[in-house]
């Protein structure tokens, strides 16, 4: 199977660390793509037509995407513990730290869309502010909302790279006055999943001035 990747991608990284988690990753050849909404890629768009990534192309040539779907589909190709949980109570508790998780990253990348990547001039402090305070409030849900450590699921570990990624990109200091949340993601990046598949590379909105093919579709193999 073929994983279109970015290496600063939330998103992109739950799947990855959910492959590990499910014994998966050695069946993926990662492939890393650089999107953005200023920069069309030609090959992402092609499978996706929101033209984002994650994107898992499966055996038989099925393009999936939106890493929540990836992530079901995976579940269903190992024999191991599944990271869904079936039981209802586990299971939509892991979904909803699933949702939270997303609202967490879809508000850290608006945050950083209006503090450094729309043209200064263009930018609107108050709805910065906006986005900025549902991080800060999922922050304090999460602070009193722990996942228990043995609850290793869909939930926690797309909690555990939305919030590595709100560290990476310097949108909120999450750890500080939070100590119960500080300590539960210092425990989960710790584990083999999650230092396999760090964080690294900067976002690309537009191709260097000289290149005359600005806004076309490029690709580079992950290292």
């Amino acid at each position: 199977m073929k994983l279109l990747y970015q290496s600063h991608s939330p998103y992109a990284r739950k799947v990855l660390v959910f492959a590990h988690e499910a014994g998966l990753a050695e069946r993926l050849e990662v492939i890393h793509h650089e999107t953005s909404p200023t920069l069309r890629n030609e090959q992402v768009f092609a499978l996706n037509p929101l033209g984002k990534v994650p994107v898992l192309i499966t055996e038989d040539g099925t393009a999936l995407f939106d890493s929540g779907v990836i992530c079901e589909y995976l579940d269903g190709l190992h024999g191991g513990h599944p990271l869904i949980p079936a039981n209802p109570s586990q299971r939509f508790r892991a979904l909803r730290n699933q949702a939270i998780a997303t609202g967490l990253a879809d508000a850290g990348i608006a945050v950083r869309w209006e503090a450094q990547r729309r043209p200064e001039a263009l930018r609107w402090a108050p709805l910065l502010e906006g986005h900025l305070q549902k991080v800060i409030a999922s922050c304090d849900y999460l602070e009193k909302n722990v996942p228990g450590d043995d609850d290793v699921d869909i939930g926690s570990i797309a909690l555990a790279t939305a919030l590595d990624w709100i560290a990476f990109r310097h949108v909120h200091d999450f750890r500080h006055e939070r100590p119960r949340l500080a300590a539960w993601h210092a425990r989960f990046c710790a584990r083999e999943a999650m230092r396999a598949t760090t964080f690294h590379g900067d976002t690309v909105d537009q191709l260097p001035p000289s290149d005359n093919a600005r806004g076309a579709a490029y690709a580079v193999a992950m290292d």
